[in-house]
């Protein structure tokens, strides 16, 4: 996509002349094409990690349900009504690529959101936010591209929507927001997808476990952020990160927290031994009840 065009459409979104980078990441959310998302990603993060001192202008908030862009496709439908197919069989490495793609669409989305949703923060929360966009299109394009060596493309398959969810359920709370996306929702790939790697390598995909493993060592930069801007938060309010965390897990106590947990990935991305303690009993007690 033409820079013109990108700005053309920015101001059209702007409250001010000069597009903010609030409104930059508003062009970029609201897109549903994925292939122009990504094109509109790449030029909007260049603008926004160049001029770091932009104007972050006030504009009025918006349903996060309403500004969220995604394709028609795939359709979503509840998780248990995902197929499970084996790892051994191309049918199910194609289900698991066209799974994680299907993630990180969803995480270009969050990390746009981030950027739109919260006023007032630091020219650095912004910035990482950002960086974080520009990842999880890089992700994207990389699995589009495999799905395709693999006869498929994103939306041939169905998936589900609990990633965005969570989004709208902690729009009016950044503290909700850094906690339940980045340090619940996106830390479960740390856990989750060394087992993964591992499969599809015993399965002879070498090419796909070579992309998780991409996305595996990038997502802790993207958890340890998370919890940077969940410390951040907590402060601003007054409040003691390592409770709030746990009292925000029993708020959305009907998501539940499994195990095994990748100790190392998370110790990495700003967990600390108590914490994972604290995890490791609730997921033990959601696993009995």
């Amino acid at each position: 996509m033409q820079l013109e065009t990108l700005e053309h459409a920015a101001t059209a979104t702007a409250t001010a002349t000069a597009p903010s980078i609030r409104e930059w990441a508003l062009v970029c959310l609201s897109e549903a094409d994925p292939t122009i998302k990504l094109e509109k990603t790449a030029v909007a993060s260049e603008i926004i990690l160049r001029e770091g001192s932009l104007a972050t202008v006030e504009i009025a908030p918006i349903p996060a349900d309403a500004v969220a862009g995604r394709p028609a496709r795939p359709a979503l439908v509840a998780p248990r009504e995902l197929i499970q197919r084996k790892l051994s069989s191309i049918e199910g490495r194609i289900a698991l690529i066209h799974a994680v793609a299907h993630i990180e669409f969803n995480a270009i989305n969050l990390a746009w959101d981030a950027v739109y949703r919260y006023a007032g923060l630091p020219a650095d929360y912004y910035q990482d936010w950002t960086s974080v966009a520009i990842d999880e299109a890089r992700h994207f394009r990389m699995l589009q591209t495999r799905l395709s060596e693999l006869g498929c493309a994103y939306g041939d398959l169905p998936a589900h929507d609990g990633l965005w969810s969570m989004a709208i359920d902690t729009a009016d709370d950044l503290v909700a927001r850094m906690a339940m996306v980045p340090r619940v929702l996106e830390a479960r790939g740390l856990d989750v997808t060394p087992p993964m790697i591992q499969r599809l390598r015993s399965a002879g995909d070498h090419a796909s476990a070579d992309i998780l493993e991409i996305i595996l060592r990038e997502e802790v930069r993207h958890v340890a952020i998370g919890t940077r801007w969940f410390n951040f938060a907590c402060a601003r309010r007054g409040l003691d990160p390592k409770p709030t965390f746990l009292e925000i897990l029993k708020r959305f106590g009907s998501l539940r927290i499994r195990g095994p947990f990748n100790h190392a990935a998370r110790l990495a991305a700003g967990f600390d031994a108590a914490e994972l303690a604290a995890i490791e009993q609730i997921s033990q007690q959601h696993q009995s009840a």
